[in-house]
């Protein structure tokens, strides 16, 4: 069974500042997959660690006999396992143009299994956040998700304006006011082939999501990623091919650590599993990767337009976008995240080294409250409002 993917970014109540310290007549088929379910593996009494490793289990449960369900008993049997989970995470509103609609109820917000994103990894997808009753770089965000769209070969099942509505309308619908919106566009469902050509339509899926999680800013810790990074072609498009961001996240974990940063086939800094990276040097130049090689970061841009002000006031010298190694960013005065996810989040310790003196640096500090006063009040080219 797989899933829809969980969010990079946590909906929560944003500070204003940071400083210093009911389905009455169900349709479904049996090949679909559920949102948000956990399902524990058991085979030969063993169950498969995240560690690599393979533990005996004790006293495993054995199952002599699967029964077989009518669609109402798993339904109900679904909804039940939802209601038993535990998640800091709700799903609030679903769109699916596999079903033409929308539903609040968490328990049809599910895709097909023959969907070729589900089995083939042939999807593409984006986020925005919503503050305050409005969409945070909607059309930012759709534009990059058309582009990736283009790149992956999946046609359109609507145009730009038909997509940006139906998304404008998922939220609307969830009522929520503050949380985030995921939306894919995927080959569509059709067989288990590894060709889209039996793929009547694309498919396209939106959901809510409302983070119950306490927004965190603190500094925090990374190291170098060991796993190897995507090449140009791939890392260049938000496709749902995420194993590799997943396993250099938990490398990351493994070591105590936040995340994992990349660096290029010629040894300079790339990016992160799904943030981009920037720096203050003691120039007190800003300085980001080139995007030529990894994900055009939407928040990332933004954050490179709204540095300027600080050129104004004198708390920045420069503003750059280019190569940096990886001695160049470890004596930098300043170190950064930026995403849709954590928003500007100070970097303190990368591997060993300790960024600048140990403190989360005033440029990354305000380069994030210029985040956050730009999603609770900026122009309308990056606010779009929900009509309730």
């Amino acid at each position: 069974m797989a899933f829809l993917s969980t969010p990079p970014f946590a909906s929560t109540a944003y500070p204003a500042k940071f400083s210093h310290h009911s389905l009455d007549s169900p349709v479904f088929t049996p090949t679909f997959s559920v949102l948000g379910l956990g399902f524990r593996s058991i085979s030969h009494g063993v169950v498969v660690r995240n560690s690599n490793q393979a533990e005996p289990l004790v006293d495993s449960p054995q199952i002599a006999d699967v029964p077989l369900l009518s669609c109402l008993e798993a339904i109900e049997r679904l909804k039940t396992s939802q209601e038993n989970q535990k998640s800091k995470q709700q799903y609030l509103a679903m769109y699916s143009s596999i079903f033409g609609g929308i539903t609040t109820d968490k328990a049809a917000m599910v895709i097909p299994m023959d969907d070729h994103m589900v089995h083939r990894g042939h999807g593409v997808f984006d986020t925005a956040a919503i503050m305050d009753g409005y969409l945070y770089e909607l059309d930012q965000h759709l534009d990059r998700f058309l582009r990736s769209a283009s790149m992956a070969k999946i046609n359109l099942p609507f145009d730009r304006e038909s997509i940006r509505r139906i998304l404008i309308q998922t939220v609307s619908a969830s009522k929520c006011r503050k949380g985030s919106l995921r939306y894919w566009l995927s080959a569509g469902p059709g067989d288990f082939q590894l060709s889209p050509s039996g793929c009547q339509q694309s498919a396209l899926y939106a959901i809510v999501i409302q983070d119950l999680s306490p927004f965190d800013q603190k500094g925090i810790k990374v190291v170098t990623s060991s796993v190897p990074i995507k090449i140009p072609q791939l890392a260049t498009m938000k496709s749902v091919n995420y194993l590799p961001n997943v396993l250099s996240k938990m490398e990351a974990e493994e070591n105590g650590s936040y995340a994992a940063i990349w660096l290029d086939d010629d040894g300079f800094i790339a990016e992160g599993p799904n943030m981009n990276v920037a720096f203050v040097t003691k120039e007190k130049e800003l300085v980001m990767p080139h995007f030529d090689k990894i994900l055009s970061g939407c928040t990332a841009k933004r954050v490179l337009a709204l540095a300027e002000g600080l050129m104004r006031e004198g708390k920045l010298q420069g503003i750059r976008v280019g190569n940096l190694s990886v001695e160049e960013g470890k004596k930098a005065d300043e170190m950064m995240l930026i995403g849709s996810g954590v928003l500007v989040r100070p970097v303190l310790q990368w591997d060993e080294h300790v960024i600048g003196d140990g403190k989360e640096g005033p440029v990354t500090l305000a380069l994030l409250n210029l985040i956050l006063d730009d999603m609770k009040s900026g122009p309308p080219t990056v606010r779009v409002p929900v009509p309730y």
